[in-house]
């Protein structure tokens, strides 16, 4: 079995770190980054699994970066889940046009994160149900 392998894509200190904490004590390897040019530094020395992305980010917005990952034959398998305080009408269908697989909203549900990411990694591997 492959290993779960996740990015977070966050300009917030604290949400990095509270998220890293939680999944990585469910066993899961993380990485970080604050912008997308680190974002695209980390991905092809990490290879993550999946990648969970804040839509609001300094320079290039997440679901630019998204959508630039998702047109890329080398990144496009990647699962990205859209992880945001956005909670709008409409905003996370924004965030699937985009190419977003999932989204989790923040504050994060620290019992729920872990289970959040494996299923939403599950359902891009397997399909759901």
């Amino acid at each position: 079995m492959t290993a779960l392998r996740v990015l977070i894509v966050d300009d917030n200190a604290l949400n990095v770190t509270l998220a890293q904490t939680v999944l990585e004590s469910d066993g899961i390897d993380v990485a970080s980054a604050s912008q997308a040019t680190e974002a695209l530094e980390a991905i092809p020395r990490f290879r993550p699994s999946l990648i969970l992305m804040d839509i609001q980010l300094p320079g290039m917005d997440g679901l630019a970066l998204t959508r630039l990952l998702k047109a890329d034959p080398a990144t496009r398998d990647i699962v990205v889940v859209a992880f945001t305080a956005f909670a709008m009408r409409g905003d996370e269908f924004r965030m699937r046009e985009a190419g977003c697989d999932g989204y989790i909203s923040k504050p994060i549900d620290v019992h729920r994160l872990a289970a959040q990411v494996r299923a939403a990694w599950a359902a891009s591997r397997h399909g759901p149900g």
